[in-house]
């Protein structure tokens, strides 16, 4: 587990982020991500506030120091285990402690949290003033901009207002309404339709508050276009895990504006065959870290192959760095073979 020192003196421009994603940015999903990105902030997966308070689950939020700048997203609806769990985030040394009012699953819904919450502005004013009472970690917020038969141009507005007056000064704002009924959680991230324009004049309404825009980001060209519009951060889900090396090796250039080269997913596949030789001396399985690596390539050629390769052999007992190997030299195996000599 990391220590408060090792943060990334990078932090205070947050304008690129990768999604907190159930099942999928866990610590291997984060170390690959970090390397084609020096500067994006990357988030956990959420943690239940009851898991770390109630259960003991403080295993939940080991992360490895090369993650920062990483936050941890909390999930909960009472304000001392949450203040609880945010303690413990602090100590852990993560560089933020995030409140989840966005997920739509039934299991998040029947704990009273998530983006259930949207609908109780007051209540998560509450757990917010509690989080940040009780550690020194910023405490920011992913809300929705409404769910259900709510007006999002009147509850937006009220929401960020009540929550922003606890001191909570960054919200990310995926720009689609949660229904809370009759939609799964997968069809709740495409079927309601996006309103990225309501995000906008919330920053004009609010323009004291860092707020990003979440939801149907696919490129870094609007990821940018946000930006330029006036927004303070770009949240990027779905293409950031599915085709990362689209979204995060030129990040540090097109988005913080740092000096090239930029990264690529060959030297990314590389720098990962040592953390997964450590993987498996530890107990761990190939698979577990290679289910994060298969849309590196995506619409390169050799992809198909690369993903065949990973998926059929992975899981196989004794399965370990050179079948990676074996798939990468699927990929373009000219380029391949020319950098591997350099």
């Amino acid at each position: 587990m990391a220590d408060k020192d090792k943060k990334s003196n990078n932090f205070n421009m947050p304008l690129l982020a990768v999604a907190p994603m159930m099942d999928w940015t866990d610590r291997h999903c984060r170390y690959l991500h970090r390397l084609m990105s020096r500067r994006a902030l990357l988030y956990t997966e959420m943690v239940t506030a009851p898991a770390l308070v109630r259960g003991g689950a403080v295993h939940l939020l080991e992360y490895g120091p090369e993650e920062h700048p990483v936050a941890l997203q909390l999930g909960g609806s009472d304000p001392r285990e949450l203040a609880e769990a945010a303690r413990l985030g602090a100590l852990a040394g993560y560089d933020e402690i995030n409140l989840n009012v966005g997920c739509p699953s039934d299991r998040v819904q029947s704990g009273t949290f998530g983006a259930v919450l949207m609908k109780d502005p007051g209540l998560v004013a509450e757990c917010c003033a509690a989080m940040i009472a009780a550690q020194p970690v910023e405490v920011t917020v992913k809300c929705r901009i409404g769910v259900d038969e709510q007006d999002p141009e009147e509850i937006l507005p009220e929401f960020l207002a009540r929550v922003g007056a606890t001191g909570v000064e960054r919200f990310t704002i995926h720009a689609r309404k949660a229904w809370l009924q009759g939609l799964s959680p997968k069809e709740n991230r495409a079927i309601p339709p996006l309103d990225h324009a309501l995000v906008l004049r919330m920053k004009g309404v609010f323009p004291g508050l860092h707020l990003s825009v979440n939801g149907g980001v696919e490129s870094l060209d609007q990821a940018r276009g946000f930006l330029e519009a006036g927004l303070d951060g770009v949240m990027v889900g779905r293409a950031a895990y599915h085709q990362p090396a689209d979204i995060l090796c030129a990040a540090d250039r097109v988005i913080f504006g740092e000096d090239g080269p930029d990264s690529t997913p060959e030297g990314a596949v590389r720098a990962m065959l040592p953390y997964i030789a450590r993987h498996l001396e530890s107990g761990g399985r190939l698979h577990q870290v290679t289910r994060h690596m298969l849309g590196l390539f995506a619409g390169r050629p050799g992809a198909r192959a690369w993903r065949r390769i990973l998926s059929e052999g992975a899981s196989r007992p004794g399965a370990g760095p050179e079948l990676v190997e074996a798939a990468l030299a699927q990929v373009a195996p000219g380029v391949v073979a020319a950098q591997a000599q350099g």
